[in-house]
């Protein structure tokens, strides 16, 4: 590719900040490549006084996080949990491989579970519900809490895409007993390539977590001299996150606010700017619930008519603009439809994952780059001559029927 050629407007990117390296080389210096050091310590620290939370261990992945999560609940074969189709497979494989079978509830518009009909899902079998906040924005935590009190179940928070979002002031992954993040290359901050945290918000499950981080020893005990051995006392994994990848996390934590303003510069200016294809009826654009916010972790919209969505990714694709759709529905799956079961009718997701689309939103994408997907988007369907604005810029423009 000659220099003068564009480059490709890829959907994500890795988060670099720049000084990456620098704690890098203090973790070379230190001599301690293992984890739990340091910048593990400083990590954890950092979500505890940011998020409020409880406790926090900083893990290899949010898989880690989930599947420890999974023990945590005391998930045994033949347990019901509740969860979307729509979200990433490691969501639903984390329970089921504590022998939970999979009960997938139907999403509401936002792309989220739709609490209201969680109750009619659950039976004398149910022992979970884990919301997933897609995006970055939040589920009805409150109906899903209140839900779970009534009937005495585990929740779990997926919060893998939305590290400092919020919900009526809190947290997500800090208001259900336990709250699952990731900081895999694509989300705001990463660790590396890999990365996540489980955050423990019930104190009473915060030994037992410790314990299970720790192989399901009492090395954690032992090495504060709170025991005089440590020997194996209940099930456990390695989740261990490296020390380099910590530091890498903890550079990336430390730059939190100005990660997070670019992004959710470049989503409002997408929300702004592609409005009139709302008013027009040709898309569906994500919507943040009132008291809430958001990480502008992804932007998606949903292309009303599905047989639009293939030409309008060719019509991307012919631009130099990758766009694609993201989760494959799990109840649908060979395997989802061999383990689990949907509850009601599937009156939203199945269609809204024919529809959806997520545009390119990263820390590399310019604020050209992101003008040119919005004019491609809007001369799909023939709306080039809409100006395209910052988001504290307003204006009427003029909408016409969709094709």
């Amino acid at each position: 590719m000659s220099s003068s050629t564009p480059r490709r407007i890829t959907a994500t990117s890795s988060t670099v900040i720049g000084n990456e390296l620098d704690y890098a080389r203090d973790v070379l210096k230190s001599g301690n490549l293992n984890g739990k050091g340091k910048y593990s310590k400083l990590c954890e620290k950092w979500l505890e006084r940011f998020m409020h939370g409880g406790r926090a261990f900083v893990v290899s992945s949010c898989t880690s996080a989930l599947e420890i999560a999974a023990i945590l609940a005391d998930i045994k074969p033949g347990d019901e949990v509740i969860v979307p189709s729509y979200t990433y497979v490691t969501t639903v494989n984390s329970f089921v491989l504590r022998g939970a079978t999979p009960v997938w509830v139907d999403l509401d518009e936002g792309m989220h579970i739709d609490a209201s009909l969680i109750e009619a899902a659950i039976t004398p079998k149910t022992r979970a519900i884990i919301p997933v906040h897609y995006g970055g924005i939040a589920c009805e935590m409150n109906k899903i809490m209140n839900i779970a009190k009534r009937h005495n179940l585990f929740v779990c928070e997926d919060a893998a895409m939305a590290c400092t979002s919020t919900y009526k002031g809190r947290m997500l992954g800090t208001i259900a007993p336990v709250g699952c993040i990731s900081f895999q290359e694509k989300k705001n901050f990463t660790a590396g390539g890999q990365g996540g945290a489980l955050l423990i918000n019930d104190p009473s499950l915060i030994e037992r977590a410790e314990t299970i981080c720790e192989h399901g020893t009492s090395r954690a005990r032992f090495m504060r001299g709170e025991v005089d051995r440590y020997e194996w006392i209940d099930l456990g994994i390695n989740a261990t996150l490296t020390e380099l990848q910590a530091s890498f996390l903890y550079s990336q934590l430390q730059a939190s606010e100005f990660i997070n303003t670019r992004r959710l510069y470049l989503w409002n200016r997408y929300h702004s700017a592609l409005t009139p294809l709302v008013d027009r009826g040709c898309i569906m654009l994500p919507e943040v619930p009132k008291n809430t916010t958001h990480n502008a972790n992804v932007f998606w919209i949903r292309v009303i008519d599905p047989s639009h969505r293939d030409d309008l990714i060719r019509h991307l694709d012919h631009a130099n603009i990758e766009a694609h759709p993201q989760f494959m529905p799990l109840h649908l799956s060979p395997y989802g439809q061999k383990i689990g079961r949907f509850s009601g009718d599937d009156r939203v997701t199945t269609l809204a994952i024919s529809q959806i689309l997520i545009l390119p939103l990263n820390m590399i994408l310019t604020d050209e780059e992101q003008d040119i997907v919005i004019r491609e988007a809007l001369a799909f369907w023939q709306l080039g001559d809409v100006k395209v604005s910052d988001p504290d810029e307003t204006g009427d423009n003029e909408a016409t029927q969709c094709l």
